[in-house]
């Protein structure tokens, strides 16, 4: 416990003693002017009066030994919590001209300051060089008035260097009403900010790329090698192609053509998402169709099941792309002999359904996770499940596992 609380306490006790002893010393003095005053009272009465007084006893002393007890817990528990908030926080107290009064350790830190430095300074040496003096006017005045001042505030240290700050400016009010000083409690997000400002460049590098993916990609992949590959087959008959022995290469060329341009379109899509107040583009399609076209060019589509999913509005290119990278981990990760998957509507859900190693809700949530690996022995940056829960969540759906005796069912929750 503290000295302060202490001292308090030892008043406090001082002050519940002496009223106990003039209390007691009242009492006796009553009995004693009662015996020697009017000799005539019986012994009866007497006895009365002193068992009174002994009766009384227990209960004052109770009283104030409750009184001194709850007295203690609340300026411990006051002084805990002073404490708790000293520890974890920048504290720092102002006049109200804006003078610092105290500061804490964490405020020094923070600041590069020592404690002798800033007492007596002015707030203003922790303002960047360029401010806008009307402003920061008002805002000292607001606090005068007693407005309660919070927010994210851009700071300086000792040797000048930015920090930024979450901080509440706390008027404190004497019992008239009138602020006699303030208190700032704030906490350092410089690291966070920096972050911020890092995705921000990032974001910017990424929209970028995107355009370039968006525009430039768009030329080759759907105009130069789509005319160059027809161009190619006019000027060659099919006795030519039969002779050559290019049939096989050709088809290749065409289907991979075929599968590039609907792997471009759902990266497309996925990179205007990166666009400011971005909105998916999504209409009513038959979803069983949509898919079957998009697996039509892998070499697993006969390993995939689709029966009767109805029509459902989506972007279908990006949602192809999600339950795409779903089937081909519920192949990847199987150890059936006959490697398959099923899809289907159940309810108000489609299920895309396994007969492979089977992974839990638990698995789910963990794997989902940037840059997760089930196993080491699988290659990859762990991207491709939780890039589909993203896509699964831009259309307003809820994604979970369920794990099988022999399979996983991923469950896609609708609207």
């Amino acid at each position: 416990m503290s000295k302060r609380v202490e001292m308090k306490l030892s008043i406090i006790s001082r002050i519940a003693l002496g009223i106990a002893i003039a209390i007691m010393l009242a009492f006796f003095s009553y009995q004693t002017a009662l015996m020697i005053g009017y000799a005539k009272l019986t012994r009866q009465s007497v006895v009365i009066g002193w068992a009174a007084v002994v009766l009384f006893m227990p209960f004052f002393f109770y009283t104030v030994v409750e009184f001194v007890r709850r007295v203690r817990y609340k300026l411990q528990s006051i002084d805990d919590t002073l404490a708790a908030i000293d520890k974890s926080n920048a504290l720092v107290e102002f006049d109200k001209a804006g003078v610092i009064i105290s500061c804490n350790e964490v405020f020094c830190k923070l600041t590069g300051y020592q404690e002798e430095e800033i007492i007596g300074k002015p707030h203003r040496i922790f303002m960047p060089k360029h401010i806008d003096k009307a402003a920061y006017s008002s805002f000292w005045y607001d606090l005068s008035k007693g407005k309660v001042k919070s927010g994210e505030f851009l700071r300086v240290d000792k040797d000048g260097n930015d920090i930024w700050i979450y901080g509440n400016y706390n008027p404190i009010m004497n019992p008239y009403g009138e602020v006699y000083r303030i208190l700032k409690i704030a906490s350092d997000i410089t690291e966070s900010k920096e972050i911020e400002e890092e995705m921000h460049k990032k974001n910017g590098y990424l929209e970028h790329a995107a355009k370039i993916l968006r525009h430039d990609m768009h030329s080759g992949i759907n105009t130069y090698i789509p005319r160059g590959l027809r161009s190619l087959k006019r000027r060659l008959t099919e006795k030519q192609i039969e002779d050559l022995k290019i049939t096989a290469p050709l088809r290749m060329i065409q289907e991979g053509l075929n599968h590039t341009q609907k792997v471009y379109t759902g990266v497309k899509e996925f990179t205007n998402l990166v666009k400011e107040d971005a909105q998916l583009d999504m209409q009513l399609v038959n979803v069983k169709a949509v898919l079957k076209s998009y697996l039509s060019s892998t070499s697993y589509s006969k390993q995939v099941v689709i029966k009767d999913l109805g029509e459902l509005e989506i972007n279908a290119a990006l949602f192809c792309t999600a339950v795409d990278n779903l089937i081909r981990n519920g192949l990847k990760y199987n150890d059936s002999g006959t490697k398959k998957v099923t899809i289907f509507k159940a309810k108000n859900s489609l299920v895309i359904q396994d007969n492979g190693t089977g992974m839990s809700q638990e698995d789910f949530l963990k794997l989902s996770q940037p840059y997760t690996r089930g196993n080491s022995k699988h290659k990859g940056t762990g991207l491709g499940l939780n890039i589909c829960v993203a896509i699964i969540k831009e259309h307003g759906f809820t994604m979970r596992a369920e794990r099988l005796e022999d399979g996983t069912k991923m469950i896609i929750e609708l609207k």
